[in-house]
């Protein structure tokens, strides 16, 4: 039985960060395949594309021109085909109110984007492999913020 790759959408305006985030998943050893987009105008395109398979998970940059990342989360969860997309918000933002809004609004985890390829790679892998715990609706504020 051959075991699917795992996709990941990074959604971030910053080349040289889905740079990185591609070179750190190719040094994981998570079967995934990761797609990227530019802004949250071609995340939401490429979401509503009905030819495309769905990702597990998007990582979520909130800082992004035409369509920021809040907007997209509520989007996202507010549509009845995507609403059950895990959601990692992925950002350089360590805000109390971005943390909070993006928790309220039903993210399944925050990560802020860390300043070591090492920790890198150590977060997207605790990641993708426990965001699914995160879907719980009894989730706790506290636990929200991924850290390694």
């Amino acid at each position: 039985m051959k075991i699917e790759p795992i996709d990941v959408l990074l959604a971030d305006d910053d080349e040289a960060d889905r740079l990185i985030f591609i070179e750190a998943f190719l040094e994981l050893t998570i079967q995934t395949t990761v797609y990227t987009v530019n802004d949250g105008i071609q995340l939401m395109e490429r979401l509503n594309r009905k030819d495309l398979r769905l990702p597990y998970v998007i990582f979520l940059d909130l800082n992004m021109p035409r369509k920021n990342g809040i907007e997209c989360l509520k989007e996202i969860k507010s549509n009845e085909r995507l609403k059950d997309i895990l959601i990692a918000i992925y950002s350089t933002s360590d805000n109390e109110d971005d943390i909070e809004e993006t928790f309220v609004h039903g993210a399944n985890v925050y990560i802020t984007k860390p300043n070591s390829f090492n920790l890198l790679k150590a977060v997207l892998e605790k990641a993708v492999t426990n965001t699914n715990l995160y879907q719980d609706q009894s989730l706790k504020k506290e636990n929200f913020l991924l850290s390694v």
